[in-house]
């Protein structure tokens, strides 16, 4: 999420009444997850594994809970106890995207059918010729390509997913990302499509979701996917052109799963797949090889009735 301007760090401390070390120069003009982060934006780290990984990013200021680290030449650091919530404070501070009021009307966009029930958020775009049906909710910054059609009931734009667990209670990390769905996709009924954290998920042209999907926060969805109904992809994936999931696939988050790949129903993915394969089971390994294991396993009785007889 890029911010207005751009800051200096000493400024950007002092307005904030925040703690640095380092650079006192550095420009900041954004903020976002490790992820995605670019020069010129604010990234947080709060464990020592991935101390490392933060201050060798691209960010110019990193967010850490640890004084003594060695700082890169150029960047700088903000001091906090709990980064992950001054990160979060920092994301609201800088967001537009406040609860929906009044939003948009059908009417406001002229070249598209909308069901009067739909709800269109104020920062909504919509491409033309694209079907929005009833019920369906359009929250925060999301924009939809042009023939687009969104089926019943459907809400894109929510909060995603994404929580720090604390003693007593779970805080969340705002969701101040967008969502973008590509031209000539298709999303079925009572799906859900979380808007990114800092960044935009996205769904790519000529996609067919069917109902009942979930897709989590900052994902990406490649063109021509076919994802069929009850499956759930986490936040963070990668998922390439062409991939075909069948119905009640689960997918963790932060892998990528490689173009034209297949996935059978009811399969668990909890690693990266390589592409142009078809994958089956829990956890997700090559079709033919779960297949011969499986009849192996039905096979094993006999075996082990034969063994005892031999054995006697």
């Amino acid at each position: 999420m890029k911010f207005d301007k751009t800051y200096h760090l000493k400024d950007f401390a002092s307005e904030l009444q925040l703690e640095f070390r380092g650079n006192e120069q550095a420009e900041i003009s954004g903020i976002n997850e490790i992820h995605v982060v670019e020069r010129g934006d604010i990234v947080f780290v709060d464990h020592p594994k991935y101390y490392d990984k933060a201050l060798g990013s691209l960010a110019s200021v990193i967010i850490i809970n640890k004084e003594d680290v060695e700082i890169p030449a150029g960047k700088g650091i903000i001091l906090s106890d709990e980064p992950f919530t001054l990160f979060n404070e920092i994301l609201r501070k800088f967001s537009e995207v406040e609860f929906p009021a009044e939003g948009k009307k059908p009417s406001d966009f002229p070249n598209c059918k909308i069901h009067p029930t739909a709800f269109i958020d104020q920062w909504v775009e919509i491409g033309e010729g694209s079907m929005i049906y009833p019920g369906v909710q359009l929250l925060g910054k999301v924009k939809i390509g042009k023939n687009v059609v969104i089926q019943a009931g459907t809400v894109i734009g929510s909060q995603g997913f994404y929580y720090k667990k604390r003693p007593n209670s779970f805080e969340r990390l705002g969701s101040e990302g967008s969502v973008f769905i590509d031209d000539y996709t298709e999303i079925g009924a009572n799906c859900t499509i979380d808007r990114g954290v800092t960044s935009e998920t996205y769904v790519g042209k000529n996609t067919v979701i069917d109902n009942l999907v979930q897709i989590g926060h900052d994902t990406r969805v490649g063109d021509r996917c076919l994802i069929a109904a009850q499956c759930g992809i986490a936040g963070c994936t990668i998922i390439e052109d062409g991939v075909t999931l069948w119905g009640q696939v689960g997918i963790s988050s932060g892998i990528t799963i490689g173009e034209n790949a297949v996935l059978y129903a009811q399969s668990g993915v909890g690693k990266s797949l390589a592409p142009n394969n078809v994958y089956f089971g829990s956890p997700a390994i090559d079709s033919k090889t779960k297949m011969r294991e499986m009849a192996s396993i039905r096979a094993l009785p006999k075996f082990l009735e034969k063994a005892n007889k031999d054995g006697k």
